[in-house]
């Protein structure tokens, strides 16, 4: 796998949104549903990740912290190191919930992906 960066340093979160997302072996996990920002900092969190369900029905979001992601040009989308089955436990939330967010939350899912908290 050759992950390598576009030649635009910047991308447009509706560009963002929708966007595949894959694991190292090329298996497809889901798509972007919604970024989460730091209104402070403007740093991007988290991708919010659809993934389950048929057809949108029954998905629920998974944040994953920014700082796992990867784009890969070659599969126009985003790889994380996971496999489907370590989403089994992960952090989510059904389509018409949302987390607050707040520190506590955030600390439990960095430390879920083992992603360093900034």
């Amino acid at each position: 796998m050759q992950t390598v960066l576009s030649s635009n340093p910047v991308i447009t979160s509706d560009r963002v949104t929708g966007t595949d997302v894959f694991n190292p072996a090329g298996d497809s996990l889901g798509t972007i549903d919604y970024l989460v920002i730091d209104k402070r900092t403007g740093r991007i969190r988290y991708a919010v990740m659809e993934f389950g369900g048929i057809l949108g029905m029954g998905a629920d979001r998974y944040p994953l912290p920014w700082s796992m992601l990867r784009y890969d040009v070659d599969k126009a989308g985003y790889v994380v190191p996971l496999e489907k089955e370590q989403l089994g436990d992960a952090p989510r939330h059904p389509i018409d919930a949302r987390p607050s967010y707040d520190e506590a939350y955030s600390r439990a899912v960095h430390e879920h992906y083992g992603a360093p908290w900034a």
